[in-house]
């Protein structure tokens, strides 16, 4: 049996990386806890450096040794295995690929050298200077973000001046706890003078670009080839439009749109020198002007898309993963699910609606297998537990709280939404306001 490290590993994800492993090749072994580096039960990441130790440890008193290191994660997954794949002599991209994908403001200069008009205007911010709002060049309104965060976490739309001072109170009080992490990474990296002025304490300010249809393209760089298995629409929601609810695969977009997209992603993938690993690449398109905006790039699988490639095609997009992992090209079926499409539905709550709250009362298990007897390839997953503050709620976006993830498949687009409102009423959450919500 290959010995598999997955950074982060927890019961959902182990479940489905078993669904690709019928002949018993491999023994996936969690590499760190997922409290410990997915969501912090302390709210704090540990040190890049002690967990590239502990993994050099790990590593060396593994029986059979390692076979490959994987995962799934945004940060610090997304760093830390191919710095641990480095070490251990094992296949991986670039750690300066990696960069070139997970630093915002370095992506975003190279994505403008190979993409040109498909990238908006942009900047970098600091927001710890005397007076943020005057360093600000390009036109109001604009997104403000970290250049490295994740889930929309520290994510702002900002109209005015007065805006950005509003919440650079905010973004000065919690930027470290991604920023001292993504430092530390950071000085395993070869960066261009004009990008390590621009370190883990800065935001990148963009230009709006959140109008149309959104769709995710998932693919892999193999020797030189860039190859993309899936495409998938993002639905978003709430204020701003900044909230996802629902991914559906496979898109609905235009066999056209797809195919632009496509091309764009194999025409950044190659410019940034990146091979040998998985990624996902986020567009805009604007049917009113037929134009094609790429929002970001990941230099991972989304996890999220993991069950609705098993119930559409057969496998997850997980083993794609797992595949270069091995330093082997990737295998996937395509459309042999047991399903013709299928939807990720986050279930929220919006802080202007609730304000903040604690949970009282979550569905129970009875509940859940009900939802199991109605629908046995649905997948749930509680985020909130009885007596859970959402004010506590790790890596939220900043206007909502995601309590509830379910995964459903289906054989038309009715079908699909008609069981999910079904599921949604087994999915009772009981929640005592604490706050009222905003104006």
């Amino acid at each position: 049996m290959k010995n598999i490290f997955v950074m982060g590993l927890d019961d959902f994800n182990l479940k489905l990386l078993e669904t690709i492993d019928e002949g018993g090749e491999y023994r996936f072994q969690r590499l760190f806890q997922y409290s410990e580096v997915v969501r912090p039960e302390s709210g704090t990441y540990p040190s890049i450096d002690e967990l590239r130790e502990r993994a050099r440890e790990i590593f060396a008193a593994a029986p059979g040794g390692v076979d490959a290191v994987m995962g799934f994660w945004d940060f610090p997954t997304t760093v830390c295995v191919p710095l641990f794949a480095r070490d251990a002599g094992l296949p991986g991209p670039s750690l300066e690929a990696v960069t070139r994908c997970e630093h915002k403001y370095w992506s975003r200069t190279e994505q403008k050298k190979a993409l040109g008009e498909m990238i908006p205007d942009f900047q970098a911010i600091d927001p710890f200077a005397d007076d943020p709002a005057g360093q600000v060049r390009i036109r109001y309104p604009f997104w403000i973000k970290p250049v490295k965060a994740h889930s929309s976490f520290l994510g702002f739309f900002i109209d005015s001046a007065q805006a950005l001072e509003k919440v650079i109170p905010e973004i000065r009080e919690k930027i470290g706890v991604v920023a001292r992490p993504f430092n530390e990474f950071l000085a395993h990296v070869d960066l261009p003078p004009e990008i390590a002025e621009v370190d883990g304490y800065h935001c990148i300010a963009e230009e709006i670009i959140s109008s149309g249809v959104q769709a995710t393209l998932e693919g892999y760089a193999w020797k030189g080839a860039v190859q993309v298995f899936g495409v998938v629409d993002s639905i978003r929601s709430g204020r701003h439009r900044s909230s996802f609810s629902r991914y559906q695969y496979p898109s609905k977009l235009p066999r056209r749109v797809q195919a632009r997209m496509i091309e764009a992603a194999r025409r950044l993938i190659r410019a940034i020198d990146y091979e040998g690993a998985p990624f996902n690449i986020e567009f805009f398109w604007d049917h009113r002007n037929d134009r094609i905006w790429l929002l970001e790039v990941n230099s991972r699988i989304s996890k999220s898309h993991s069950p609705l490639f098993l119930m559409v095609d057969g496998a997850t997009n997980q083993k794609v993963a797992l595949d270069l992992a091995l330093g082997r090209q990737p295998q996937i079926p395509y459309r042999q699910g047991r399903h013709k499409l299928a939807g990720k539905f986050m279930m929220r709550l919006f802080k202007d609606k609730i304000g903040d709250g604690v949970v009282e009362a979550v569905p129970s298990q009875e509940d859940l297998d009900r939802i199991a007897e109605a629908y046995p390839e649905a997948r749930v997953d509680l985020l909130v537990k009885e007596g859970t503050r959402l004010g506590d709620l790790s890596f939220q976006d900043s206007y909502s709280y995601e309590i509830a993830v379910v995964f459903l498949g289906a054989d038309r687009q009715k079908q699909l939404l008609d069981r999910f409102k079904r599921v949604e009423e087994f999915l009772k959450f009981d929640i005592r306001p604490t706050s009222g919500g905003a104006d």
